[in-house]
């Protein structure tokens, strides 16, 4: 480790117990292994696993161990190195791959790392960044222009490149895509989908406040099927307003409902993208919906390393989406919990940490 002069404490956001909740606590700052950077955190988003994490349920209690920091999704400076690692990268402003892969498996070794069935979560497997500094392997790092990307903004890099890879699985150009769940990364969805030159974007869910967002980001014509007047007719209405033409369908709300409609609303030949993941199995005509209809179905997780940033960086340096709207709130470290109620009680889109303002 270089000889940057560091605090020996700092402030995190941890699950000190395998229960609900999480507490605010002071630990030493991490140790910096060999091959590791130490960046000192200047943005943090709350993601969804993030939430499912905090709220205890049945996945991140079987996936996840206490004493853990939370957070993955970031931006900051690199403020000291592992001894393998060039000291000149202190000073470097980053955001970070979340999936560090193991380099040694069949899937790494075939330059398909996102599918490598040993990676480390970021805030899930190891500590995150919901914390003042965080400890990184180097080869996770993503370099970011600050004079381009503020802080706030790199560090939604990470949940948007999920996004990119979900909505420019097939070509989206001159088609008709309905988006089935706007939360954060259904609308980075929609802006992607307008500006890679989809004709027309249609958009789904139950919060009206999410609606008016993905109107905000290009959608086209927004339903929400818990609305009284609609009676949660969504297929009858992504049918009318796509006119039987619904080209592609990208899934990002995971609800089993939402799943099966994608399948029955996509037209004859067209592509089901799906990204949410659903709470529990879920039951599907395969004969009907997905034989007969002569679909491409598309199941992803995570980004492609690193083909899907490079994607991020031209969307977002170049100005074809703007993800300035989707940022709600931004609030210091101390204020986390606060930010997790917002979410919770669906007050919120993306929320900004920043752990060394407080």
């Amino acid at each position: 480790m270089s000889n940057y002069v560091l605090p020996t404490k700092m402030k995190a956001l941890r699950k000190i117990q395998n229960a609900p909740g999480a507490e605010l606590v002071t630990i030493p700052i991490p140790r910096v292994a060999s091959d590791d950077v130490l960046i000192k955190v200047e943005a943090a988003s709350i993601c969804g696993t993030d939430l499912h994490i905090m709220e205890w349920d049945s996945w991140s209690s079987n996936r996840v161990k206490a004493p853990i920091t939370l957070g993955h999704e970031m931006a900051g400076t690199v403020v000291a190195t592992g001894t393998n690692i060039d000291p000149t990268l202190i000073g470097e402003f980053v955001s970070c791959e979340s999936h560090i892969t193991c380099g040694s498996c069949s899937q790494c070794e075939s330059q398909t790392p996102h599918m490598c069935p040993n990676t480390e979560i970021i805030g899930v497997d190891r500590d995150g960044c919901f914390a003042e500094y965080i400890s990184v392997p180097e080869k996770v790092l993503w370099h970011t222009n600050r004079s381009k990307l503020n802080p706030k903004i790199a560090a939604l890099q990470e949940a948007f490149g999920g996004a990119v890879r979900a909505s420019l699985a097939h070509n989206p150009r001159g088609k008709t895509v309905a988006v089935l769940g706007c939360g954060p990364i259904g609308l980075f969805s929609i802006a992607i989908l307008k500006a890679a030159g989809a004709s027309k974007v249609i958009a789904t869910d139950t919060n009206e406040y999410r609606l008016s967002l993905a109107s905000e980001m290009g959608a086209d014509s927004v339903f929400n099927p818990a609305s009284d007047a609609n009676c949660g007719n969504t297929l009858e209405w992504l049918h009318k307003a796509s006119k039987h033409n619904i080209d592609i369908v990208v899934e990002m709300s995971g609800a089993p409902v939402s799943i099966k409609t994608a399948f029955k609303a996509v037209r004859q030949g067209g592509y089901v993208n799906l990204f949410g993941i659903p709470p529990r199995p879920v039951e599907i005509d395969i004969a009907d919906d997905l034989i007969f209809k002569n679909i491409t179905i598309l199941a992803l997780n995570g980004r492609e390393i690193f083909d899907t940033w490079h994607k991020t960086r031209e969307l977002l340096e170049s100005g074809l989406v703007d993800l300035n709207p989707l940022i709600s709130h931004t609030l210091p470290l101390d204020r986390a919990m606060e930010a997790f109620d917002l979410l919770k009680n669906g007050k919120a889109c993306k929320i900004l940490i920043e752990p060394n303002n407080s």
